[in-house]
């Protein structure tokens, strides 16, 4: 596969800034005041990347410059049908390479409006009409070739597509199976399948390795930051079969019974809306709808908080810590919005958005509607003097970790609570923390010790999250806003170090 160099259009200043925040295109490297598209691919068939930041994921674009094909699109399709307006191509395939179990797919929607042929596991039990394929079977699409390739691990009927014009294999869209440097998680189907499908996984990498040829570009949907990697990728923005042979962890530990132990014992806790995701992908998602919310004024937002709503500020955590208005909950709006909302929100709650513009609004809407939550039950914009007004407005600190060493030498009548993962935590941690999980914070608020609540992450946004939920129950909270690398270079805090490997 060659790179091609040439601009096949140009994106608006409005599409980069949903480029650069609401998870735009990947190829795309946007000034803010609109720059060029560029794709790769063979002689003919070329390939855009529409990179989803905010669930570190990609899907995909493939075309001849007349038709194209698009492998795993997010909910929000209106930015795969620009891509393809712009090149000016008909989207005649959508392709999944799996029922998906971190987002809600675009992809039944998406081949509904453009009349484009669905293409899914035939072995897949789902409501919907697709066009069922298997191993082996491959779907002529303009002047390439799209073959499919079981390969299972990250879900039982998981499918590879391999990408070939004139015969030559171009690339291979893996999914949840091969990633940068690791796998998809085999986890999320059910405990007792956890080994089998991770058995699976080993076999279908090497398989891939083995049937491809070194120039082969591989294009991974998950692995980009999305849970669904079992390990952490690599970090690098593109590789090829020849790159994994010697990167990922399935090609580089040769037996397959070490193989399982070392992704299995490694695989971490994942976001809890997961769960929701697959039985919404079997049943086919309607489109989503991302009309403004109706407007809300300050006297129903408080009624909200009253009644349990979840009422989220997506200001920055400092912003909030300073000022905010009672019972809101603080989730503030960057790329690790969604994940965390979805992560802890009890599922089913109603959501409001509060926001100072319009625009942070609909970035927000846009990421929930991709796990989901398709419609928020209102927002209110204009910052917090106008949606604040006639409320309780509260605050609370925000320090460092130098600030908590200076404070446990001084008084050390405090609580530290650390609101990290498990696997976090076992890496180590401060010997006076309480640990209780973000996602578990509002089932176990009462073993947390009374006294003034230090609240810590690993790098702020997490406990940011958590230092408001305790805010809603009335507790002194300090928000501790800083990196974990530096609680470890202070001497005076005490951590308790993990145990050592066998």
């Amino acid at each position: 596969m060659t790179d091609s160099s040439e601009p096949v259009g140009q994106v608006s200043p409005e599409e980069a800034v949903i480029a650069a925040r609401a998870g735009g295109l990947a190829v795309v490297r946007s000034d803010g005041r609109g720059g060029d598209v560029r794709v790769n691919g063979g002689e003919r068939t070329e390939i855009v990347t529409i990179e989803t930041k905010s669930l570190g994921d990609r899907s995909y674009l493939v075309t001849d410059g007349e038709v194209a094909a698009v492998i795993d699109p997010q909910r929000d399709i209106d930015r795969v049908l620009a891509v393809a307006e712009r090149l000016g191509v008909r989207i005649t395939h959508v392709f999944e390479t799996h029922v998906h179990n971190d987002y809600v797919t675009g992809g039944l929607e998406l081949a509904r409006v453009v009349g484009a042929d669905y293409v899914l596991s035939a072995d897949e039990d789902v409501e919907f009409d697709r066009r069922g394929v298997r191993d082996g079977d491959e779907v002529p699409v303009g002047h390439f070739s799209v073959r499919a390739v079981h390969t299972p691990g990250h879900t039982l009927h998981h499918l590879s597509y391999v990408i070939s014009e004139a015969g030559r294999p171009l690339a291979v869209f893996t999914g949840g199976s091969m990633l940068y440097g690791t796998v998809g998680r085999t986890d999320l189907i059910a405990d007792d399948q956890t080994e089998p499908l991770t058995r699976a996984q080993f076999r279908s990498v090497r398989r891939l390795a083995a049937e491809l040829a070194d120039d082969v570009a591989v294009q991974p949907t998950h692995g980009f930051g999305s849970f669904c990697s079992s390990t952490q990728a690599s970090g690098t923005d593109a590789s090829t079969i020849a790159t994994e042979r010697t990167t990922n962890v399935a090609l580089i530990v040769d037996d397959e019974d070490k193989f399982v132990e070392q992704l299995m014992s490694g695989l971490t806790a994942y976001p809890r809306y997961y769960a929701h995701m697959g039985q919404r992908n079997r049943r086919g998602p309607a489109a989503a709808d991302l009309s403004p919310p109706a407007p809300v004024d300050p006297v129903e937002l408080r009624r909200r908080i009253h009644a349990g709503d979840w009422v989220v500020d997506l200001r920055a955590r400092r912003a909030f810590a300073h000022s905010h208005l009672a019972g809101t909950v603080n989730v503030e709006l960057d790329d690790q919005f969604v994940t965390y909302l979805g992560w802890t929100i009890p599922w089913g709650t109603p959501v409001t958005l509060v926001g100072d513009t319009a625009e942070e609004v609909a970035i927000a809407q846009r990421d929930l509607a991709r796990i989901g939550i398709d419609r928020p039950a209102g927002a209110a914009t204009g910052g917090l003097r106008k949606w604040g007004a006639g409320g309780e407005l509260r605050s609370y600190r925000t320090a460092t970790f130098a600030d908590l060493a200076e404070e446990v030498g001084r008084t050390g009548a405090i609580v530290v609570l650390d609101v990290r993962r498990d696997d976090e935590w076992s890496a180590g941690h401060l010997e006076r923390a309480v640990h209780v999980p973000l996602d578990q914070l509002q089932d176990r608020v009462s073993e947390i010790p009374d006294g003034d609540v230090w609240v810590h992450c690993a790098s702020g946004y997490r406990a940011s999250i958590a230092s408001s939920l305790l805010d809603r129950t009335g507790r002194r909270i300090v928000l501790i806003d800083d990196d974990w690398t530096t609680a470890q270079k202070q001497p005076r805090l005490s951590h308790a170090e993990p145990p050592p490997k066998s």
